[in-house]
């Protein structure tokens, strides 16, 4: 369990060893990042169940994903551009607004899986997710790339599909690495990508 640990609620879903690129101008997340800057913390990234990114603080999902700030820079005064890097999944057990309007949150650590190698029948899940990450240049996912791991390779697929971000927490929140792969598999069936 974590008691206190700060929550960044955003329109987006982080997966595990994925990256968002994101935008800090809220004094609360500039403190945020600050303070992940200075002692090398995590913070947690949920999406949000109720509310909006900026102003007033948002209700989150109670599932996401522990972070940290892999690179930052801050191009205009006031302004902090950070990437952040995905860890372990957590359930979100409570979470409270604190003064200056940051949510936190009462979260358990999901662990990840250990690799599982990818059953012959998703094995073309890998050619063709290898194509899409060497099209993604500067954006693609932060190495090492582990095409052999099941987890793994749901994860990045989950990313890339256009998808709604409810549907994308949902695959965030599966706990079975082949049960993901399925789900991408019969996605990607039904829009004829794969046949």
């Amino acid at each position: 369990m974590i008691d206190d640990l700060p929550l960044l609620p955003l329109d987006a879903v982080l997966f595990p060893e994925g990256a968002l690129d994101l935008r800090l101008f809220e004094p609360r997340y500039l403190d945020m990042a600050k303070e992940a800057l200075r002692d090398g913390s995590l913070f947690g990234i949920c999406l949000i169940a109720r509310g909006h990114e900026v102003g007033a603080p948002a209700t989150p999902q109670p599932f996401g994903t522990l972070a940290h700030i892999a690179h930052w820079d801050m191009v205009d005064l006031g302004i902090l551009e950070v990437r952040v890097v995905g860890g372990e999944r957590f359930r979100l057990l409570s979470h409270r607004v604190g003064g200056n309007g940051l949510v936190s949150g009462r979260i358990e650590p999901v662990a990840t899986p250990p690799v599982q190698p990818i059953p012959g029948e998703y094995a073309r899940l890998v050619p063709l997710l290898r194509a899409v990450i060497d099209d993604m240049g500067e954006k693609a996912p932060p190495q090492p790339h582990r095409f052999f791991d099941a987890f793994w390779l749901g994860c990045r697929w989950s990313e890339v599909l256009p998808i709604p971000t409810l549907a994308r927490l949902k695959l965030l929140e599966l706990d079975d690495a082949l049960v993901r792969l399925e789900v991408v598999q019969r996605f990607l069936e039904d829009k004829g990508v794969l046949r």
